[in-house]
């Protein structure tokens, strides 16, 4: 995906604190496309005299908003490595938060993902609506392009989102403010809500599931706090500056589409979403409201890029720590987490088929993960806090002690209002991810305990080792194979499996006439298999009395991939077989062929 990177030169893929909006704070920045919505569709259910109250359950987020983004400004001085509630939790809480934690964030990011995409392709079909039958295939195209944009590294990835997320960021503003110098009647009628038969009473309930489906608006927050070594140094001032930016533009765009809502007495639509409604009520359906629309999908896909920062950096610390396989902590040759990249590319795109592109399938499963790493974050910083007991140890233990209880209520909340309707999924899949990461604990340490890592070895034990070279007959390859061997060791032996009187004599006299030095052992097989009669030969009496054998098994390298489907592939079907057994070493002994074309 690019040529490679020295690691002298990864400096230029750190980022900026603007550039951190744009690689880090899309999901929550562009959250105003669904959040208000979620907000919506609770209150429609009292019908439409509840839809006002969107005003101050918005303000009760952008409160809460304002908590989390001073509690994890905390979180990136205390812990500037990065890993934000996994990290957190594994120093203050213990090993078990510390998993739930990050079974929680990895939910949440693939999640994040899947939702950015869909209502990003919901806010380009809500434009164009013939575009509505190819929802999916938009959305694997967007999930694509991003992909790939990411596996060329972090930094390359937030360069080239940055116009796009201020033209939203700018354009999104102009429309708030052009939506409040406009009169409250919009040009443009407005489809009655779409009010259910049976309404629901307005009450306490009704306003805390409404509050914890808006917090939808808050997924991302967490995502600079996880990701502070990806900035440029000084990384922690740039992360904290990014976090600032974020909460003051996020809390803005909220608050004004929230009252530009009930200004023009908007509803959820099946058609359209309630942003569009905003837009066409503030701007009518101009050439200003298609070249905001077009941006908000383009920056609502790219939402998607909050996670691609954030997922394989946690991934790489699960790894470090051994409850993740090791191959997420290697970093590919453009210095990025290529393997985290490539599984969280594929669960999302997984999530998007399987709900066909609907946002609205997918907002009940969402923020339960994150609001599980808010709570435990802000937890996991009370303990930090009371421990060490620096200056203003007590409004810094207040702050996260707040932030912890509103997150958990919310959290709980959320998971008991949408149960039903999807969160189910979530609350079943993260103990199914703690069990993983047990599980692939439990193997390092056992692999720890065999190899006794981090202990002295003992001296060094020479052994007898017979070599083995499976021959079809005489050729260069043969040659060439008991070349190796010898040098190997003197105890070598050439095995052939031949099917017919005739081929052993033949096969014999050559030999004879070749004297190469090394002994010949011929195997007859009844069922013109080769593989079987030289497992059995292995496990003879003859071979035993050797502590280890080596298979050196000969084959041909075309100069050309599509050649090798004209060989038999004898050697790969031997080498699968051999590999597993105890005290048997396998290699390979290519032959390059040169191309016939020169």
């Amino acid at each position: 995906m690019g040529p490679p990177l020295k690691q002298r030169e990864a400096e230029r893929e750190a980022i900026t604190a603007p550039e951190g909006l744009a690689a880090l704070s899309l999901d929550a920045l562009t959250s105003v496309a669904y959040g208000p919505q979620a907000i919506l569709v609770v209150l429609v259910t009292a019908g439409a005299a509840a839809l006002p109250d969107v005003v101050p359950v918005t303000v009760a987020i952008v409160a809460l908003l304002a908590v989390l983004v001073l509690s994890y400004i905390q979180v990136i001085d205390a812990y500037p490595g990065g890993g934000g509630a996994y990290a957190v939790s594994r120093e203050n809480l213990g090993v078990r938060a510390s998993l739930l934690a990050g079974a929680s964030l990895i939910v949440d990011y693939t999640l994040t993902v899947a939702v950015s995409i869909a209502a990003g392709v919901a806010a380009l079909t809500s434009a164009v609506p013939a575009l509505a039958p190819f929802t999916v295939e938009i959305g694997l195209m967007m999930l694509a392009i991003i992909m790939v944009m990411n596996l060329r590294g972090v930094g390359e990835s937030a360069r080239a989102f940055l116009l796009p997320t201020f033209l939203f960021i700018v354009g999104l503003l102009a429309v708030i403010a052009a939506g409040w110098l406009r009169p409250s009647v919009p040009a443009a009628p407005i489809p009655p809500p779409a009010v259910p038969h049976v309404l629901e009473p307005i009450g306490a309930l009704l306003l805390l599931r409404a509050f914890a489906a808006g917090c939808s608006a808050l997924t991302g927050v967490e995502a600079i706090a996880n990701g502070v070594p990806l900035f440029r140094a000084p990384s922690a001032v740039r992360a904290k500056w990014t976090e600032v930016m974020l909460g003051v533009i996020l809390g803005i765009m909220l608050l004004g589409l929230a009252g530009l809502a009930t200004r023009f007495h908007v509803a959820p639509q099946a058609a359209q979403t309630v942003l569009s409604q905003i837009m066409t009520a503030a701007v009518g359906r101009g050439p200003v409201y298609y070249v905001v629309a077009l941006s908000i999908t383009v920056v609502l896909g790219l939402a998607a890029n909050t996670s691609f920062g954030g997922l394989p950096v946690l991934a790489s610390l699960l790894a470090s720590d051994n409850y993740l396989p090791h191959v997420f902590a290697v970093r590919g040759d453009r210095q990025v987490f290529q393997y985290g990249i490539w599984v969280l590319a594929l669960g999302a795109a997984a999530l998007i088929v399987a709900v066909g592109g609907n946002t609205d399938a997918l907002i009940p499963m969402y923020a339960i993960g994150v609001f599980t790493g808010f709570t435990l974050s802000q937890s996991g910083m009370v303990v930090h806090w009371w421990r060490t007991r620096p200056k203003r140890w007590r409004l810094r233990t207040g702050l996260n002690a707040l932030g912890a209880v509103a997150t958990g209520v919310s959290t709980v909340v959320f998971v008991l209002s949408k149960f039903t309707s999807g969160a189910w999924v979530v609350v079943a899949v993260i103990p199914l991810l703690i069990l993983l990461f047990t599980r692939v604990r439990r193997y390092y340490d056992f692999v720890r305990e065999e190899l006794a890592l981090g202990e002295l070895p003992g001296p060094l034990v020479p052994r007898s080792t017979l070599v083995i070279v499976p021959i079809r007959g005489l050729s260069r390859l043969t040659s060439l194979a008991l070349s190796d061997a010898v040098s190997f060791g003197q105890n070598v032996v050439a095995v052939s499996v031949l099917f017919d009187d005739a081929s052993v004599a033949r096969l014999e006299a050559d030999w004879e006439r070749w004297q190469p030095g090394v002994r010949l052992v011929t195997l007859r097989s009844q069922y013109r298999s080769v593989v079987r009669p030289i497992l059995r030969f292995v496990n003879s009496i003859e071979v035993s009395g050797h502590d280890r054998v080596m298979i050196l098994i000969p084959e041909i390298v075309p100069a050309h991939w599509f050649q090798g489907f004209l060989h038999n592939q004898m050697s790969i079907i031997l080498a699968a077989a051999l590999r597993n057994r105890e005290n048997v070493v396998v290699g390979m002994m290519p032959l390059h062929l040169r191309d016939e074309r020169r």
